[in-house]
């Protein structure tokens, strides 16, 4: 369930809230109450005037702390709003809104334990108690709250305020580089598209590269065709004439037995002794 919403008039205080002075109020609004009851339950007992004095006195300081943590708080939630994400703001806004009940509410715990003062009677008495045992529930739900604040959504923790800062100017950086890429864009792309060219090109010029290389190792082979044909050429003609000298060679020599065996061989006579 929840409450009806509660809007406050804005006061202009003199001075500046110091921040995060939520949390050290707190403690004291949370321990005073619970104080306040444990001795209400005492003089239940002991019925002692001075522990209803002091009771009253607490009840008193109770709601000057209570007004202290609303503002705080505040000023502290004002500081940490625009950090949160979507569900922590939801809960800070909650948080915020039951603290105003509190505040409203520890008045009327003074203004019913007032009443109890000068009405004894124990409907009165009892009814009293009522109350402030209900301001307490509520003020220990509201510190209960608090904490997940804190510990779930990080409200005012540094580290996370930092964190939160960090990215936030990272979001700048990445918006005024997207800025920059829109702007460098078609310097991009012509780039790109001269690469694209350069590619082809290059692609065309090892193409017709390949080609030629073909072609001469083609003729490179007809070259060697043609030496080796030349050189068989050469070759069998040189085995031919080879075998004409040979063939001329054994007519000269067959020739000239010929004409050695016909010229006559001259004999010489032997000489007869005489004595």
């Amino acid at each position: 369930m929840e409450l009806p919403a509660i809007k406050l008039p804005q006061i202009e205080l003199p001075f500046d809230i110091p921040l995060l002075m939520h949390p050290p109020i707190d403690h004291f609004l949370i321990a005073i109450p619970v104080l306040v009851l444990l001795l209400e339950i005492v003089n239940l007992i002991v019925k002692k005037k001075a522990i209803g004095v002091t009771s009253f006195f607490l009840l008193l300081l109770t709601v000057v702390v209570a007004i202290a943590a609303y503002m705080t708080g505040s000023a502290d939630g004002k500081e940490a709003f625009p950090l949160l994400s979507e569900a922590a703001q939801g809960e800070l806004k909650a948080h915020k809104l039951l603290g105003t009940y509190l505040m409203f509410a520890s008045i009327v715990v003074l203004l019913f334990k007032l009443l109890s003062s000068m009405i004894q009677r124990g409907l009165m008495k009892a009814l009293y108690l009522l109350v402030l045992i209900l301001f307490v529930a509520g003020i220990l739900k509201q510190g209960k709250d608090g904490g997940e604040l804190v510990y779930e959504y990080g409200v005012n923790v540094q580290k996370v305020q930092e964190l939160d800062s960090d990215l936030d100017d990272l979001k700048e950086e990445l918006e005024d580089l997207q800025e920059e890429s829109k702007k460098t864009a078609p310097a991009v792309k012509a780039v790109e598209e001269v690469k694209e060219k350069a590619t082809e090109v290059q692609q065309k010029v090892e193409e017709k590269a390949a080609i030629v290389k073909q072609k001469a190792e083609e003729k490179a082979d007809e070259v060697k065709e043609k030496a080796a044909n030349a050189v068989e050429k050469v070759k069998d003609t040189a085995n031919k004439m080879k075998e004409k000298v040979e063939e001329k060679a054994a007519d000269i020599k067959e020739k000239a037995q010929s004409a050695v065996e016909v010229v006559p061989i001259e004999t010489t006579k032997p000489e007869i002794a005489t004595h």
